[in-house]
């Protein structure tokens, strides 16, 4: 295996993907890209991933009820979201499966972009609706990907992405949890992507 710091950052092509998302798709001109923390996290049943909101509505630390979010910030900049991928994502996956995991739950953020997630699109209130709402929206941008940024997620091996060291709770209790959370918090891990093959002959995103 070559030393870890030539092996390809997940975290950068999911950055490229975002950038490209958001470009691309009215649907998710809202993202800022700088602003969303990816990780690789523990397995959760039969789940790829999850987003999980930072701030209370508006970017706030704290809710009318006096209920605290600690603060993470990176590169001083404050994260308003986490997005962490967990272990099926990684292991016996397509690259197309992992860029729709990532619209997946990137399609949860709220328009306004503000730190919280968007109540129309929980899968509670939704339903069966949630698929047929969200599945034209994949298929659209699989057909757009440049194949610079698909190209990444169809790796065969070792990966470097971020983790944390330290997970931030939900709310900040004063006495049992940090108020801010940085880059002293996450390490970068090394994680083995095993990609599935297709079997058919067309390119990735032709259909």
């Amino acid at each position: 295996m070559p030393p870890s710091s030539r092996l390809p950052n997940l975290n950068r092509a999911i950055r490229a993907l975002m950038r490209d998302l958001a470009a691309r798709s009215p649907d998710f001109a809202h993202l800022v890209p700088a602003r969303v923390l990816v990780v690789a996290g523990e397995a959760r049943r039969a789940s790829r991933g999850s987003v999980k909101p930072l701030t209370f509505a508006r970017g706030k630390s704290r809710d009318p009820g006096g209920a605290r979010k600690p603060v993470v910030r990176v590169g001083g900049r404050r994260m308003l979201y986490c997005v962490t991928l967990r272990p099926l994502f990684f292991r016996q996956a397509r690259p197309e499966q992992r860029i729709e995991t990532l619209i997946h739950e990137l399609y949860h953020v709220s328009p306004s972009f503000d730190g919280t997630l968007d109540p129309t699109r929980r899968h509670a209130r939704l339903g069966p609706g949630f698929s047929r709402g969200f599945r034209p929206l994949v298929r659209r941008y699989l057909r757009q990907c440049p194949r610079e940024v698909l190209a990444p997620f169809a790796r065969h091996g070792p990966v470097r992405i971020l983790a944390w060291l330290e997970r931030p709770p939900a709310t900040h209790a004063r006495g049992r949890s940090r108020r801010v959370y940085t880059e002293e918090h996450l390490y970068t891990a090394t994680v083995q992507m095993l990609t599935r093959r297709r079997h058919r002959a067309n390119p990735p995103g032709s259909e």
